[in-house]
């Protein structure tokens, strides 16, 4: 085993491996775990971070009383058991997949349920399947920047109308025709050489991750979202180049363009360069393409069919919504804000667009949102 430096955690918090889930050998951090019988929360991050990005809201979970665990999830950080070829096993990545990976990890750790599954960026969406899927276990789901709209729908009386085949979403080909030519990230982080242009960026991991999370912070002070009209390309163009790129650019150098002065560096507190150099070490030693594997699964289509399972199910559980109020994400797919609301979470007790955040709240703004967490958690549980 290859032997790694320790992961700079507050003192509550430690971190270690369990074996056995679902095929990955998972590292989790781990807080609460002084005394058994706590109730259980799940968090879950997203790309391109790791469970280091919850070190902030870990201990003050943990001090009102529960056992908070945070793994590296499939394609992350210091978990293994999963490929990180382009061309490996892209049907490990799927949705379904991914919760059945959490409810190993719950299990593993000898619970039946957890109070809440809490979930960041693309472990936002994991968060919500885990709710949709296994309500019995995740008996709570709070989902952070990226809304869920609930499951796609299965073609519907068309016995004797046969549904249309499916074509080809034109929005790409629209973008790039535009006066200036643009691209869907998603369908770039999407294609062979994603990877290894910011694995290998002419700045280095370190810089290229510190002018990507400076860019989709609030630090970046155009940063100011409000919702889109239509999944069009006149309305996507107006998205920040993180989200829908120049054609011709590629990602590390698209945030080349944003990075902070060396002062701004010095003065950031949410994410000062220690910390960031964890970061930058993980994703220098393992690249990027575990978590890039995610998002080919969801723009193949190819596993559309398996989730359309879950048609028309909504999530009935306590839900709440947490973004940045500084945060693209929230708005990033036209209308998916609202349906969340409206029809994928029939019982929302909370929906919180945090000021002074953007796209990594619970990094920019730990104590609002640990604040807004256990606030939930007490709503929730007096509901049950």
């Amino acid at each position: 085993m290859e032997t790694l430096p320790d992961v700079p955690l507050p003192s509550t918090i430690r971190s270690r491996y369990v074996d056995g889930i679902n095929g990955l050998r998972m590292h989790v951090l781990e807080a609460g775990f002084e005394t058994s019988g706590r109730p259980c929360l799940l968090l879950l991050h997203g790309f391109p971070e790791l469970a280091f990005s919850w070190r902030k809201v870990m201990p003050k979970l943990a001090a009102a009383g529960y056992h908070v665990i945070a793994p590296d999830q499939r394609g992350y950080g210091r978990t293994t058991g999963w490929s990180a070829e382009y061309d490996g096993d892209l049907a490990s990545f799927r949705l379904p997949n991914l919760v059945r990976d959490a409810l190993g990890l719950v299990a593993a750790f000898g619970y039946k349920h957890v109070d809440a599954v809490i979930g960041h960026d693309f472990g936002s969406s994991v968060a919500a399947w885990c709710a949709l899927i296994r309500p019995d276990v995740f008996r709570a789901v709070v989902m952070m920047s990226a809304p869920f709209s609930g499951p796609p729908s299965l073609p519907f009386n068309t016995a004797s109308a046969p549904a249309k085949p499916a074509s080809e979403d034109p929005v790409h080909r629209d973008l790039a025709a535009l006066p200036r030519p643009r691209k869907h990230y998603q369908w770039y982080y999407s294609t062979r050489p994603a990877n290894d242009d910011m694995h290998h960026a002419p700045q280095g991991v370190h810089d290229f991750l510190r002018a990507y999370y400076h860019h989709k912070s609030a630090d970046w002070k155009d940063n100011k979202p409000y919702p889109l009209q239509s999944w069009s390309a006149g309305e996507l163009a107006k998205l920040p180049t993180y989200y829908v790129m120049d054609l011709a650019k590629d990602m590390a150098a698209t945030v080349a363009e944003e990075m902070p002065s060396r002062e701004a560096i010095a003065a950031n507190t949410w994410l000062p360069d220690s910390e960031l150099a964890y970061y930058s070490a993980e994703y220098q030693r393992t690249g990027f393409q575990g978590g890039l594997q995610w998002y080919r699964c969801g723009t193949s289509g190819a596993f559309v069919p398996e989730l359309q399972t879950w048609s028309d199910r909504t999530i009935d559980q306590p839900s709440a919504f947490i973004s940045g109020k500084q945060d693209w994400g929230t708005y990033q797919r036209p209308g998916v804000f609202e349906a969340m609301q409206r029809k994928a979470c029939i019982n929302m007790i909370g929906c919180h667009l945090v000021d002074g955040a953007g796209h990594w709240v619970q990094q920019e703004q730990p104590d609002e949102v640990s604040r807004l967490l256990l606030t939930f958690l007490r709503e929730a549980g007096a509901q049950r």
